[in-house]
């Protein structure tokens, strides 16, 4: 069996008895995880077989019957890595379902991707019942299913290959349809090997970061897999509990995303900050105040890389570069204009603003092939708009120095990310365009203070604009998660148009809440209009971040 699957990371294990996981006050050694991936491997195995499940119909023949797609919403607990661990060693296929998510949206998410089995642990069991239900699968409890892997250890298959698939994750396009990205053996075990290289069996990860994401499987579990570290797993993310777990756990790498380095800043600092064990904070989307804080703060070097679910594209950080830059153009990926496929030039910087937005900022390619990319699940359209010729296209926007440093700008105007979960516009639009009284309606990212954006709406009306039907409306709606929700409402006139009347959103995003036009915000107290003094505040949110530069024209 190749190295490079994470069925051979797991079983090179299968005797270790130091610490393999610890969580709420037990501790599990890594002999005892495997151990827990075969049974329940076998249960799988088991559950296949039985005549009102149906397998997926392109199963490996390594999986009895068919791989089996199970779907999972749970929070960050040891049965859902052991389920995971379970589709590594015998084929079957888990598909991680985003608990933010509308019901409508689940729905949706597990029809898409061939679930037959729906397993919820604790507070999501009702909805994982009800997804099910809709679906005509069956569903359990995470924990019965654990109980049920009583059958003796199963011997995992030697046909263990890299691109054999383990899981599916989801991820949001411009198509307006969220993606099920193949997450094969290769990658999670690639990762793994790699920032493995960072720890050693006597180091302890703290994930904290949700399961359901690539990130804390590729940057957390695969590296403590690989080097056998601890890892330390939380069910989910708090910033006032982040310090005091890791001096309790004694853990040196933690895995973040963007917003959370903020959230953990924001808490009252103390002199003894930097009196913990943590050397490695390694995540992506920190902004760079956020970042230099943090390390400064807590005493520990942070790596923020660049990287998204498909993992075609990945950039690492040079700490000698410019500040801001997330690393070097590696060989292979360009900055491409991507209506005319010719390389941008470099971007001319003075002061930290760019001076040639229009030339310089394009979209990052990788020409050279894909990556760690091993495509979406029974979605040949999104592949061909990702894919051509060769190169995959990321749809991510960037601009990059003479030195060849690279600068994000941006996923463009129908792709934008909150709070860590990348969301497509277009559900947002039809949603929106059922509002009574609504001509048009164009949803784009503008930036968030802290890190990645949030959702601004224009509307034209026929009507005066009512804020309380409005916010009535969006409670209404099943297919809206609570990140989909529009944090501006512009209320416009008319929208720019081309002259075949398209939206250019990219007039809209640049404008953001700088118009004459009233704009509503949605604040914890409820919507209400955003005043002069209002945006001052912002703004002066995005100087205290070092993110002023993505207000600049």
């Amino acid at each position: 069996m190749t190295a490079e699957t994470l069925a051979a990371l797991l079983l090179a294990r299968a005797e270790d008895d130091r610490p393999g996981l610890r969580f709420e006050g037990g501790t599990r050694s890594w002999r005892e995880h495997v151990a827990a991936c075969r049974s329940t491997a076998a249960a799988l195995d088991a559950l296949a077989e039985e005549p009102d499940l149906r397998p997926a119909p392109a199963g490996p023949p390594s999986a009895p019957g068919g791989a089996l797609h199970v779907g999972v919403l749970a929070e960050n607990v040891p049965e859902l890595l052991v389920l995971i661990g379970a589709a590594a060693l015998t084929g079957h296929v888990v598909v991680a379902l985003n608990p933010t998510r509308a019901p409508d949206e689940l729905i949706r998410d597990a029809a898409a991707t061939d679930v037959a089995l729906l397993l919820g642990d604790g507070p999501y069991e009702g909805r994982a019942r009800a997804v099910a239900e809709a679906l005509g699968v069956r569903s359990l409890p995470l924990a019965e299913l654990a109980a049920q892997a009583t059958a003796p250890p199963l011997e995992p298959p030697a046909t263990a290959e890299p691109g054999g698939l383990v899981m599916l994750i989801f991820t949001s396009g411009t198509s307006g349809r969220p993606r099920a990205v193949r997450v094969t053996q290769r990658k999670l075990a690639v990762p793994g090997l790699t920032l493995g290289r960072l720890l050693t069996p006597a180091d302890a990860v703290y994930c904290a970061m949700p399961l359901f994401h690539s990130g804390a499987l590729m940057a957390a579990y695969a590296p403590a897999v690989a080097s056998g570290a601890t890892l330390v797993l939380r069910r989910r993310f708090s910033a006032s509990r982040l310090l005091p777990d890791v001096r309790e756990h004694g853990c040196t790498y933690l895995h973040y995303v963007g917003k959370a380095l903020s959230y953990v800043l924001a808490t009252p600092e103390r002199p003894d900050d930097a009196d913990n064990p943590l050397r490695v904070a390694f995540g992506n989307e920190g902004g760079a105040v956020a970042t230099r804080r943090f390390g400064e703060r807590f005493g520990c070097r942070v790596i923020d890389a660049f990287g998204s679910t498909e993992t075609a594209v990945s950039l690492d950080p040079d700490p000698s570069g410019p500040p801001g830059s997330l690393g070097r153009l590696p060989p292979g990926v360009l900055i491409l204009d991507p209506a005319t496929g010719r390389r941008c030039p470099p971007a001319r910087i003075e002061h930290g603003r760019l001076l040639n937005p229009d030339e310089a900022v394009g979209e990052l390619v990788n020409t050279a092939g894909l990556g760690l990319f091993d495509g979406y699940y029974n979605d040949p359209e999104a592949e061909a708009e990702r894919v051509r010729d060769g190169a995959f296209w990321s749809g991510d926007l960037a601009y990059a120095d003479a030195g060849g440093h690279v600068y994000f700008a941006g996923r463009g105007t129908e792709r934008l990310r909150v709070d860590g979960e990348n969301l497509a516009v277009a559900p947002i639009e039809a949603a929106l365009r059922e509002f009574p009284g609504v001509v048009e309606a164009a949803v784009y990212p503008v930036p968030d203070e802290a890190a990645g954006d949030q959702v601004m709406a224009a509307l034209v009306l026929d009507r005066p604009f009512d804020p309380g039907a409005y916010a009535a409306f969006l409670a209404s709606r099943g297919d809206l998660g609570p990140k989909a929700l529009p944090r501006y409402v512009r209320v416009a006139g008319r929208l720019p148009t081309t002259p075949s009347h398209k939206v250019v959103k990219r007039v809209l995003a640049r404008e953001a809440w700088r118009t004459s036009d009233p704009v509503w915000w949605r604040t914890p107290a409820g919507l209400r209009p955003l005043t002069a003094t209002d945006v001052m505040a912002i703004e002066d949110g995005f100087e205290r971040h070092g993110r002023r530069h993505l207000l600049e024209d």
